[in-house]
């Protein structure tokens, strides 16, 4: 299932539900339908950015690498897959965060599921 982001101030904005999630959790929104309001936007932008920071310290966990190492050394048919590029939370907030620092620009909501 696939969300869009909307505000007056910047281009729609699509991301898997999933994905969006996440950055939702942190500003206690609902995935389905939401808003941010101009008044929230400043702990909005906060949230995400601290997050954004926090996601860069940490590195794929060495568990992670191993499991996925192991997956495409396996010695059956399915070996000659390219390895999978992860995508960091930070790449996958950015546009979202741009969205937001936009909208508290120009006083706009963010809306979406509407």
């Amino acid at each position: 299932m696939l969300i869009t982001f909307k505000s007056k101030a910047a281009a729609e904005i699509v991301m898997y539900k999933e994905h969006a999630r996440r950055i939702l959790d942190l500003l206690h929104k609902d995935v389905e339908q939401g808003i941010i309001t101009t008044a929230e936007l400043p702990a909005a932008i906060a949230s995400i950015e601290a997050a954004i920071a926090e996601s860069k310290i940490h590195s794929v966990s060495t568990e992670v690498a191993h499991d996925v190492n192991m997956h495409h050394n396996a010695t059956d048919d399915e070996n000659e897959h390219e390895k999978p590029v992860t995508v960091s939370f930070a790449t996958r907030a950015f546009p979202v965060l741009e969205m937001l620092q936009a909208a508290q620009k120009m006083q706009k909501d963010v809306v979406w599921g509407v």
